[in-house]
């Protein structure tokens, strides 16, 4: 089975890794070569770093790079049996790459999805194959995380979500069946978590490491909640967030005036080096 990826960006990367490293061949896209060039050497830094610390070999990390072909042009999809569109949380733009792969790819490739949060029959709307649209939740770091979530809208077929199933199981993931909702399950269940923990260190009830310490080791939680937000991406949280309020309508998914405030500034969390900690001394 060949996988075609769409988006190089730190999901696409990661996909298109963890796919290659389990024996599929990839082709990746990105919208220009040096966005490409910088998801490539991202894939490769990765995989350097995991023959340093000795989780992989030399020859694992040939082999994995050796699957793996970049594009600039979404014609070379045409031969791929189940493509993964990883571009920006825009529905408009995935719409558009879901009507284009419609009419690239073979009759019976299946088109799929990382959205984290975008009504997915929405994006099947856009094809002539709604039965062949499902989801393929990913998350971040996708060759690490053990876990996917295979979401189902009310037109995907029982051989489609079986084939996603068992693809996801091939990647070495843990399957969860989502229902097309937004959030689907892991984000709506920890959407308002986050939020919460925002509004406490909003409103002076604690500072953010005892927050965080607290749910570490109160909870067990392997990271407290405003440090995963900072690794999600504050952007991604607010993102998640208005769609999951825009939908149900529920207080707890209101995003707080400081999670605004700080994406307005800029401070996004890892990817930008400052979020509620401060990262620029890594």
């Amino acid at each position: 089975m060949k996988i075609g990826v769409v988006g190089c960006g730190l999901m696409g990367g990661g996909i298109t890794q963890v796919c290659a490293q389990s024996g599929y061949p990839v082709i990746v896209s990105e919208i220009n070569d040096e966005l490409l060039q910088k998801g490539l050497t991202a894939i490769d830094a990765n995989l350097t770093r995991n023959v340093q610390k000795e989780r992989i070999t030399q020859q694992d990390k040939d082999a994995t790079l050796a699957r793996i072909k970049g594009t600039t042009d979404n014609r070379d999809f045409g031969d791929c049996d189940l493509v993964i569109e990883a571009a920006v949380e825009n529905l408009d733009l995935k719409k558009k790459i879901f009507g284009e792969m419609d009419k690239i790819c073979p009759e019976h490739a299946i088109l799929a999805t990382n959205t984290s949060c975008l009504s997915i029959i929405d994006m099947a709307k856009a094809t002539g194959r709604p039965d062949k649209v499902l989801g393929l939740h990913f998350f971040n770091p996708a060759p690490v995380m053990k876990l996917m979530e295979v979401v189902r809208t009310s037109a995907t077929s029982e051989e489609t979500l079986e084939l996603g199933k068992n693809f996801g199981q091939s990647l070495g993931k843990t399957i969860i069946i989502a229902q097309d909702t937004p959030g689907f399950i892991v984000n709506r269940l920890m959407t308002p978590q986050i939020l919460n923990a925002i509004r406490m260190l909003e409103s002076g009830a604690a500072t953010k490491e005892d927050i965080d310490t607290g749910m570490t080791l109160g909870l067990n939680y392997p990271m407290g909640p405003l440090a995963l937000a900072d690794l999600v991406g504050l952007d991604t949280i607010l993102f998640i967030a208005d769609g999951i309020h825009d939908r149900f309508r529920e207080d707890q998914y209101a995003a707080p005036s400081l999670l605004k405030e700080m994406v307005a500034t800029g401070q996004l969390g890892r990817k930008t080096g400052k979020g509620f900690y401060d990262y620029n001394s890594e």
